[in-house]
Order: C-alpha cells, then sequence, then structure tokens
C-alpha cells in the first residue's frame, strides 16, 4: 500500500520586491484534510506566500504542486481559477448586491438545480438554513464568516487558503466560530493553510504550524512539540511571555540566583540566556521567610520583593524585584494572589520547563 501523496507541496519557494527577499527558500506541504498554520508577526512573509499559493503573485523562485500536479514551477504557472484552491480573507469580500445563496452559488458550475443542491447543502453545515433570500449587511459578522466559508467551499476546492479569516470578529464569537469553520473544513476534506499571527489560533486549529520570521520558516512542527521545544528564544517568545535569566557559561554550568545550570554545548565565556515561562515559576508559600531547601527538580529557591501583581481573571501575575542582580521577573500563579507591594516570597522553577540559548544581541 503506498502512502497518499500530501495534497499541498510547496518547494524553495522565494519572492523579492525590489531587490528585498520578502519570502526566502520557503518549503512546506499539507495532506489532505489537515490545517497547517502560517504563523508569524506582521510582515514576515505569510500573505506574500499564500498568494503565491493562490496564483495571484508570480514566484521568483520555487514550485508549487497540488495533488502531484505542477500548477507553477519552471515550465508550468496555471491562473488562479485553474488551480483548484479556496480563498477566504479577513474581510469575508462578499457581494453586498447579491443575497447569501447567490454569493455560495457564485462561481459553481452546472445547472439551476445542481447549485441549488449544493447551496443547500452547505448553508445546512454553516447553521444559516432560512438565510438564503438575506443579503450581506443584514448579517451578524459571524454569520457574514460562516457565508464566506461555505462560498470558498462551494466549487469543493482540493486546497483552501485562509488569510487571517477570524480577525474581524468579536473575541466572544471568535472560539465558536473557529471551531465550527475547523470541523466543517476537516469534513470536506481540503488541505488547509490558514495565515494567522496569534499563536493561541495556531495553537486552536493546526495539525502543524510553521513559524516564520524575516520570510523564513524558522521552525515547523506540531503544535505541542513547537511549544515546548523553541528552537530559539524569539520563538519561545513569540508563543508567550517569557522570564529570561541572563548567565555566562562556564565548565558546561551557569550560575544564577537559582543554583547552577548545566548549559552544555555552549563555550565557557558565552554568555546565555535561560528561558523560563511565567506558569512554570512557582512561588512556595510553605518556606515563607525560613530561607533556602533545596529540591532535586526546583533546584536552589531565591528571594524576591513584589513590585506588582494584577488579577487577570483565571489567574494572577506576580512581578518580583529578585535580591540577587537587580533580576525581574513575573510569575503567574491560578486564581486569586494578590500580594501587596513589598511582600517578599521565595521562588523555584521548574528546571525541566527551562530553555537555554545563546544569548540575543
Amino acid at each position: 500500500m503506498t502512502e497518499a501523496l500530501p495534497r499541498l507541496v510547496v518547494d524553495h519557494l522565494s519572492r523579492r520586491f525590489g531587490g528585498r527577499a520578502v519570502v526566502s527558500d520557503v518549503s512546506l506541504s499539507v495532506e489532505a484534510g489537515k490545517v497547517m498554520c502560517l504563523l508569524g508577526p506582521s510582515g514576515c512573509g505569510k500573505s506574500t506566500t499564500l498568494r503565491m499559493i493562490a496564483g495571484v503573485d508570480r514566484p521568483d523562485e520555487g514550485r508549487i504542486r497540488i495533488d502531484g500536479a505542477e500548477v507553477f514551477g519552471p515550465q508550468a504557472n496555471q491562473p488562479p481559477e485553474a488551480r483548484g484552491v479556496g480563498l477566504m480573507f479577513q474581510d469575508f469580500a462578499l457581494f453586498p448586491h447579491l443575497t447569501v445563496a447567490g454569493n455560495i452559488a457564485f462561481g459553481l458550475k452546472g445547472d439551476g438545480s445542481q447549485k441549488a443542491r449544493r447551496v443547500g447543502e452547505l448553508l445546512e453545515k454553516v447553521n444559516l438554513l432560512g438565510f438564503g433570500a438575506k443579503h450581506p449587511h443584514e448579517l451578524s459578522g459571524g454569520e457574514q464568516q460562516r457565508v464566506a466559508l461555505a462560498r470558498a467551499l462551494a466549487p469543493r476546492p482540493r486546497v483552501m487558503l485562509m488569510d487571517e479569516p477570524f480577525s474581524g470578529l468579536d473575541n466572544r464569537l471568535r472560539d465558536g466560530v473557529r471551531d465550527a469553520t475547523l470541523a466543517l473544513l476537516k469534513e470536506e476534506g481540503a488541505a488547509v493553510l490558514l495565515v494567522t499571527h496569534e499563536p493561541d489560533e495556531a495553537m486552536r486549529m493546526a495539525d502543524e504550524i510553521a513559524l516564520m520570521r524575516d520570510g523564513v520558516i524558522v521552525q515547523r512542527g506540531a503544535p505541542y512539540n513547537i511549544y515546548n521545544a523553541p528552537v530559539d528564544r524569539a520563538a519561545a517568545g513569540f508563543f508567550s511571555d517569557i522570564n529570561v535569566i541572563q548567565g555566562v557559561s562556564k565548565g558546561a554550568l551557569t550560575e544564577t540566583p537559582f543554583g547552577a545550570f548545566l548549559t552544555p554545548g555552549h563555550a565557557d565565556g558565552a554568555r546565555v540566556d535561560i528561558i523560563i515561562r511565567p506558569q512554570h515559576l512557582k512561588i512556595d508559600f510553605d518556606r515563607g521567610g525560613r530561607g533556602p531547601n533545596p529540591t532535586v527538580q526546583d533546584g536552589t529557591p531565591a528571594r524576591g520583593t513584589v513590585a506588582r501583581a494584577r488579577y487577570l481573571g483565571r489567574e494572577s501575575l506576580v512581578d518580583f524585584a529578585m535580591d540577587d542582580g537587580g533580576l525581574t521577573l513575573t510569575a503567574a500563579v491560578p486564581g486569586v494572589f494578590l500580594p501587596k507591594p513589598g511582600t517578599v516570597l521565595w521562588l523555584m522553577i521548574r528546571r525541566d520547563r527551562c530553555f537555554v540559548f545563546p544569548a540575543s544581541r
């Protein structure tokens, strides 16, 4: 039994504008029924990559294949309408003069009864039965988003390209609409490439994340792996707030307020950044002011003074000015815990949840 080919394959795609590289040597693949999120900050080349795959922007180098057939390369450059690609953007781009049914049917081939059946099928799938005669201005933002999704899926595209499709929605609607959209996309079996700058959205929707920076994919992997094994300090910081403890490696060890850390692979005298997320910085409530009592997992406790505490609903963030070296660290504490500024507490860190990278310049 042969393994199925990925539905979308992008090989070494590059694009330059005015001599400046906007996308450099991007390669990725997406299987049918899977979602890949192209994640990165604004201006990193995500949307340009999407436009090249769609066929509305021409790459300077590279190849694009859909179901094994080359749609762009040295010998091919199929127009957008011939690629079997669906497009969905953040502004929905619905035709205001057409009804919901007319929007969904736009671009469908076949006779009237075939179009009507497909429109009715999609209206049911996006939970908009009875809305076919309405116009876009009569719909809420979430309803417009579902119409745009139905229109993009109507021709049964092999590949669905989505550029920040949920950014215009109210936060209260976003999670529900995303979940419903994801279920429908998987049911339809399209290979989905979703562009977003929101890590939470990528983690929620993606089977695989491609993290992009300055036109280059710097890391690819499943959400769990890319979150828990970031390739560098910037990757760790893109997914969450981070604390940074700086030090110098000597004999594969780096001294910190929390004791010595193993830093193998770093030359003597090399400056390193030890990264710890706020949720892995622990407050030792039992110790109080009784002094350090090291454990194997948590290492040496360090003392800090509360500078500020903020309640965020599910958790509180507490900023500490550490006794050693003027270091400031932030701890995320579940529930309501708002110590007054000036309160002295002992902190410990989860050594197994720390990352060590060469110091950023």
